[in-house]
């Protein structure tokens, strides 16, 4: 899976993932009239327009355009995936790699939210600031809000802020499994975050965010046998394709037996 800057050649294909995705979901939430303004705003000549600016981007899985975002400055424009290709963490993918750019020159991102949208972008923590109507053919009313999120600012690839993770797999000598959560945040290039669970009483990380996403960082915990572990640890992040992510981590602990592990957590 890939997000990359579109390009003139995308135009058409852009298009027809646009309107594909507005005459398939939006008559569900919409009258026919709101559903037409909706196609009318997104014709080709505003896709191009904002292709020639560079604030357009399109998600590739497996050599197929499966979504499309755009921004101008703070806000977001137009996110769309295939309807077909809905409910596979697409949409989310390309917020975050939208929230990514937008973080690096702003502290919040703004957006106009549609009826179908508007629970995707709650997950993602946007909160509505108004409720706006435009008036359309025949009477009609779109009804949409707009909304807002605080970005935390970041110059990696990959922004770990609010993201939670849970291991999948772990060496014998270990101590978190399947029952401890990760809660992670970032800042810049700063990492921290609490863990608890399963063996785990309370825990606590700090480290840094390399620009390619990679992590480093000291762990610090105490287990329920009332022992105080440290340890320190490097993790290589993956996208998967259902848009989430895989950490591949290589532990050592700094007391005890000062053994090393390796261990898989993902994002849940």
């Amino acid at each position: 899976m890939e997000y990359v800057k579109a390009n003139e050649k995308d135009a058409e294909q852009i298009f027809t993932i646009v309107q594909d995705t507005i005459r398939t979901i939006y008559p569900l939430y919409y009258p026919n009239e709101v559903v037409d303004f909706f196609c009318q705003f997104h014709c080709k000549e505003h896709i191009s327009e904002d292709i020639r600016n560079g604030h357009v981007g399109v998600l590739r899985d497996d050599n197929k355009m499966v979504g499309t975002g755009c921004y101008k400055e703070d806000h977001i424009t137009r996110v769309y995936v295939l309807p077909d290709c809905q409910g596979k963490g697409y949409g989310s993918y390309i917020m975050q790699c939208l929230e990514n750019e937008i973080g690096q020159k702003y502290d919040a991102v703004y957006l106009d939210a549609s009826l179908p949208a508007s629970h995707l972008y709650e997950k993602r923590g946007y909160q509505t600031t108004k409720h706006e109507r435009w008036h359309v053919e025949n009477g009609r009313i779109l009804v949409y809000e707009v909304m807002v999120k605080s970005l935390p600012y970041t110059v990696t690839s990959i922004c770990y802020e609010g993201k939670t993770f849970i291991p999948r797999s772990n060496t014998e000598n270990g101590e978190v499994d399947g029952h401890t959560v990760f809660a992670y945040h970032q800042n810049n290039n700063m990492l921290w975050g609490d863990y608890s669970g399963g063996e785990i009483i309370k825990g606590h990380l700090v480290g840094t965010v390399e620009e390619n996403g990679e992590l480093d960082f000291y762990y610090l915990h105490i287990n329920e046998q009332k022992q105080v572990r440290v340890g320190v640890c490097h993790s290589v992040p993956k996208m998967l394709s259902n848009g989430k992510i895989e950490l591949d981590e290589k532990w050592k602990w700094l007391n005890g037996d000062k053994s090393e592990g390796k261990s898989v957590v993902v994002e849940k």
